[in-house]
């Protein structure tokens, strides 16, 4: 934390912004700031408007200034356990690492060990940002266990707010890759929707007309393997759940060896013998979804630098990847 023990943010809320609930604003402004937290502080009379107590079912409007004053919580009670992280870069005030697949971010109903933030705790233990809620310190934003690639960790309040915000306004910068059954219309092309969770399975997401968060994903197709799968490179505009996951499922290429989504039958539909032989083999030897957060940049809020990192695709998608050239080459 700062020296500051309540350090404070101030937001000025934009033109254009519809009139909502403040407490809804903020948990949207500060995505990774949890609820629950925003609550707390809306009842220690932290967040402010004109140096007046807001209360959560205050709306804001166009042009005020809500300050909002930060209180460092105690580290949650999370086991600390000894697990290898890949630190890409580490300074101060943040960490990257490169998450493998396979981790969770945090613990969860049915995980309570054996994730980043088990590893986190161990390697920092109280030396991390509590904004994101008692079981995700340092917790900016997350990657699905099965995604593999770049996040960024913070190791103090100001500075998650600060890259947090970045998440909310566009300014972080985020590309993925991704290996896609069949071949996009276009090589370029942006995906755009409401996303909302599947009222007939709570653990999946679905495209929706009119309801639910906007999401954007530009699509450039990198590399083709014939008809049969497509290397793709993805920039987030958005970070919704599941979002390349369900857009491209939506536009019929969903993401190879997603279970979720359809990656894991999509491609066996109207093959040759010969061609569902291969991709079986494939789908057996890569059992999850190949996907990889393989760049992330941000403005360094300290160093006042914008920085850049990139992770090459993890060994297995690289061998998925040859073996898709080399059948298409045999």
């Amino acid at each position: 934390m700062s020296d500051n023990p309540n350090p404070e943010i101030e937001i000025l809320v934009p033109a254009g912004q519809e009139s909502v609930r403040v407490d809804k604003y903020l948990a949207e402004r500060l995505p990774d700031v949890s609820r629950s937290y925003i609550k707390i502080l809306i009842q220690k009379n932290n967040i402010l408007k004109e140096n007046r107590p807001m209360k959560a079912s205050e709306k804001i409007a166009p042009g005020d200034q809500i300050k909002v004053i930060l209180e460092e919580r105690p580290q949650p009670d999370i086991l600390p356990e000894e697990i290898y992280l890949d630190i890409i870069h580490e300074d101060e005030s943040l960490i990257v690492i490169n998450k493998p697949a396979g981790m969770v971010v945090h613990p969860a109903v049915g995980n309570w060990s054996g994730t980043l933030v088990n590893a986190l705790v161990h390697h920092y233990q109280n030396n991390l940002s509590t904004l994101s809620g008692e079981s995700r310190p340092g917790i900016v934003h997350r990657l699905d266990k099965d995604t593999s690639g770049l996040m960024v960790v913070a190791k103090n309040d100001i500075v998650h707010a600060a890259l947090s915000r970045q998440f909310a306004d566009k300014t972080a910068g985020r590309i993925y890759k991704a290996v896609v059954w069949g071949i996009p219309e276009k090589i370029t092309q942006t995906i755009e929707s409401f996303i909302s969770r599947n009222l007939r399975d709570r653990k999946k997401m679905t495209v929706n007309e009119g309801e639910g968060k906007w999401a954007v994903t530009h699509m450039t197709l990198v590399e083709h393997f014939g008809n049969l799968a497509g290397l793709c490179d993805f920039k987030l505009e958005t970070g919704r759940t599941h979002q390349i996951r369900v857009h491209t499922a939506s536009i019929g290429h969903p993401v190879f060896g997603d279970p979720t989504y359809g990656g894991r039958r999509r491609g066996l539909t109207g093959l040759s013998q010969e061609r569902v032989v291969f991709c079986t083999k494939l789908l057996k030897d890569f059992p999850r979804q190949a996907l990889h957060a393989f760049r992330l940049s941000f403005s360094h809020p300290v160093l006042k630098k914008e920085v850049t990192f990139e992770v090459d695709m993890p060994e297995d998608m690289k061998k998925l990847v040859e073996q898709l050239r080399q059948f298409q080459n045999s």
